[in-house]
Protein backbone atom coordinates (compact mmCIF):
# COMPACT_ATOMS: atom_id res chain seq x y z
CA UNK A 1 0.00 0.00 0.00
CA UNK A 2 1.40 3.80 -1.13
CA UNK A 3 0.07 6.34 1.00
CA UNK A 4 0.27 10.01 -0.34
CA UNK A 5 -0.19 12.91 2.13
CA UNK A 6 -0.53 16.57 1.69
CA UNK A 7 -1.66 19.46 3.79
CA UNK A 8 1.49 20.48 6.21
CA UNK A 9 2.67 24.37 6.02
CA UNK A 10 3.18 26.92 8.42
CA UNK A 11 0.28 28.31 10.15
CA UNK A 12 0.53 30.71 13.26
CA UNK A 13 -1.42 30.18 16.54
CA UNK A 14 -4.77 29.55 16.68
CA UNK A 15 -4.73 28.63 13.34
CA UNK A 16 -6.06 25.75 11.41
CA UNK A 17 -4.80 23.59 8.58
CA UNK A 18 -6.29 19.94 6.93
CA UNK A 19 -3.84 17.22 6.60
CA UNK A 20 -4.85 14.95 3.62
CA UNK A 21 -3.86 11.24 2.53
CA UNK A 22 -4.56 8.85 0.07
CA UNK A 23 -3.73 5.34 0.30
CA UNK A 24 -3.58 3.51 -3.65
CA UNK A 25 -2.09 -0.48 -4.27
CA UNK A 26 -3.32 -3.42 -2.53
CA UNK A 27 -5.09 -1.79 0.02
CA UNK A 28 -7.04 -4.15 2.31
CA UNK A 29 -11.13 -4.53 3.48
CA UNK A 30 -10.42 -3.95 7.35
CA UNK A 31 -7.96 -1.68 7.83
CA UNK A 32 -7.20 1.04 10.50
CA UNK A 33 -5.65 5.18 9.02
CA UNK A 34 -4.28 7.18 11.25
CA UNK A 35 -1.54 10.05 11.79
CA UNK A 36 1.15 9.98 13.98
CA UNK A 37 3.45 12.87 14.31
CA UNK A 38 7.24 13.20 15.46
CA UNK A 39 8.36 16.42 16.85
CA UNK A 40 12.06 17.44 16.77
CA UNK A 41 14.22 15.20 19.48
CA UNK A 42 11.32 13.17 20.12
CA UNK A 43 9.60 9.73 19.43
CA UNK A 44 6.70 9.45 17.05
CA UNK A 45 3.34 9.15 18.45
CA UNK A 46 0.00 8.72 17.70
CA UNK A 47 -2.49 11.71 17.03
CA UNK A 48 -5.25 9.92 15.82
CA UNK A 49 -6.62 6.59 14.12
CA UNK A 50 -10.28 5.88 12.47
CA UNK A 51 -11.20 1.99 11.57
CA UNK A 52 -13.18 1.76 8.33
CA UNK A 53 -15.65 1.19 10.48
CA UNK A 54 -15.60 4.82 12.13
CA UNK A 55 -14.06 3.78 15.30
CA UNK A 56 -11.59 6.70 16.65
CA UNK A 57 -9.24 7.05 18.89
CA UNK A 58 -7.10 10.70 19.44
CA UNK A 59 -3.87 11.81 21.49
CA UNK A 60 -5.18 13.36 25.02
CA UNK A 61 -3.77 16.38 23.91
CA UNK A 62 -5.35 16.96 20.69
CA UNK A 63 -8.90 16.46 22.11
CA UNK A 64 -11.19 18.47 21.20
CA UNK A 65 -8.78 20.37 18.71
CA UNK A 66 -8.28 17.55 15.75
CA UNK A 67 -11.04 15.69 14.32
CA UNK A 68 -9.90 12.83 12.02
CA UNK A 69 -12.53 11.43 9.20
CA UNK A 70 -12.08 9.60 5.97
CA UNK A 71 -13.42 8.43 3.01
CA UNK A 72 -13.81 4.50 2.31
CA UNK A 73 -14.49 4.69 -1.27
CA UNK A 74 -11.72 6.88 -1.65
CA UNK A 75 -9.03 4.98 0.73
CA UNK A 76 -8.19 8.41 1.72
CA UNK A 77 -8.29 9.90 5.37
CA UNK A 78 -8.15 13.81 6.65
CA UNK A 79 -6.96 15.41 9.46
CA UNK A 80 -8.65 19.04 10.71
CA UNK A 81 -6.57 20.56 13.04
CA UNK A 82 -8.01 23.47 14.36
CA UNK A 83 -6.66 25.73 17.14
CA UNK A 84 -2.91 24.70 16.69
CA UNK A 85 -0.42 25.47 19.41
CA UNK A 86 3.19 25.43 18.88
CA UNK A 87 3.54 22.20 20.65
CA UNK A 88 1.77 20.71 17.36
CA UNK A 89 4.96 21.20 15.65
CA UNK A 90 6.31 18.24 14.30
CA UNK A 91 6.70 15.94 11.21
CA UNK A 92 2.96 14.47 10.60
CA UNK A 93 2.77 11.07 9.11
CA UNK A 94 0.05 9.25 8.13
CA UNK A 95 -0.62 5.60 8.73
CA UNK A 96 -2.15 2.29 6.86
CA UNK A 97 -2.53 -0.92 9.19
CA UNK A 98 -4.28 -3.87 7.85
CA UNK A 99 -6.87 -6.06 10.63
CA UNK A 100 -7.62 -9.11 11.53
CA UNK A 101 -6.97 -11.38 9.11
CA UNK A 102 -4.92 -8.63 7.10
CA UNK A 103 -2.41 -7.54 10.07
CA UNK A 104 0.63 -8.02 7.93
CA UNK A 105 -0.21 -5.22 6.12
CA UNK A 106 1.08 -2.17 7.34
CA UNK A 107 2.40 1.26 5.59
CA UNK A 108 3.72 4.39 6.47
CA UNK A 109 3.81 7.35 4.18
CA UNK A 110 6.50 10.35 3.54
CA UNK A 111 6.01 12.92 6.45
CA UNK A 112 4.76 16.21 6.16
CA UNK A 113 5.91 19.25 8.41
CA UNK A 114 3.46 21.28 10.16
CA UNK A 115 4.69 24.11 11.86
CA UNK A 116 3.40 26.34 14.31
CA UNK A 117 4.50 30.04 15.37
CA UNK A 118 3.93 31.48 18.12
Amino acid sequence: VQLQASGGGLVQAGGSLKLSCVASGRTVRFNTMGWYRQPPGFRRELVASISNGGVTDYEDSVKGRFTISRDNAKNAVYLQMNSLKPDDTAVYYCNYRGEGIYSGTHSWGKGTQVTVSS
